[in-house]
């Protein structure tokens, strides 16, 4: 009997333990202009919205509640932003999911055979993303690659190895020999 409640007590815990893994695991991605997300209500068809896009100013005109800021939020603060603005004023316990249907872009210039701006997709690489623009030119130097993250002004050096990010802006430089 009492392996029984030990047994029960390792599962009990086990669960516990995974469901605080799985909350530090939620994702870090925020949003930015030009991505294209959905927002569903469940039960209420009429305040959920299917792919829209932000605004260049991060936000998305919501029904009942205007025009709403997300620029640089997460999906779960989002889904915890329009769930306290619609509960108790318009609805008892709204249900809300909001998920990323297309991120924006990032783009790639210089030494490759079809420089332009290409769909993110999590987990790119840049050697994955000089992939999508058709590779390097025959002078293209490998060990010269910088990146302009988003947000930022100054480029930084890079290894084709590292992550590309939404609205990153990757250049392969030529090589002289």
């Amino acid at each position: 009997m009492l392996r029984i409640y030990v047994l029960l007590a390792v599962f009990f815990f086990g669960i516990q333990s995974g469901v605080q893994a799985s909350d530090t695991g939620l994702s870090n991605y925020r949003l930015g202009s030009g991505d294209r997300i959905s927002i569903t209500v469940f039960d209420e068809k009429e305040l959920s919205l299917e792919k829209i896009r932000l605004s260049d100013a991060g936000t998305v005109s919501y029904p009942m509640l205007g025009e709403i800021k997300v620029l640089g939020l997460t999906v779960s603060q989002l889904e915890k932003l329009v769930t306290d603005r619609l509960k108790g004023r318009y609805l008892v316990d709204p249900q809300v999911s909001v998920s990323i249907d297309e991120y924006r872009q990032f783009y790639v210039n210089g030494m490759v055979k079809n420089p332009g701006g290409f769909h993110y997709q999590p987990g790119l690489t840049i050697r994955q993303a000089v992939s999508l623009a058709g590779g390097f030119q025959d002078r293209a130097d490998r060990d010269k690659i910088t990146v302009i993250h988003d947000n930022e002004n100054a480029p930084h050096k890079e290894k084709i190895d590292n992550s590309v990010e939404p609205g990153d802006t990757i250049t392969i430089e030529e090589s002289f020999f």
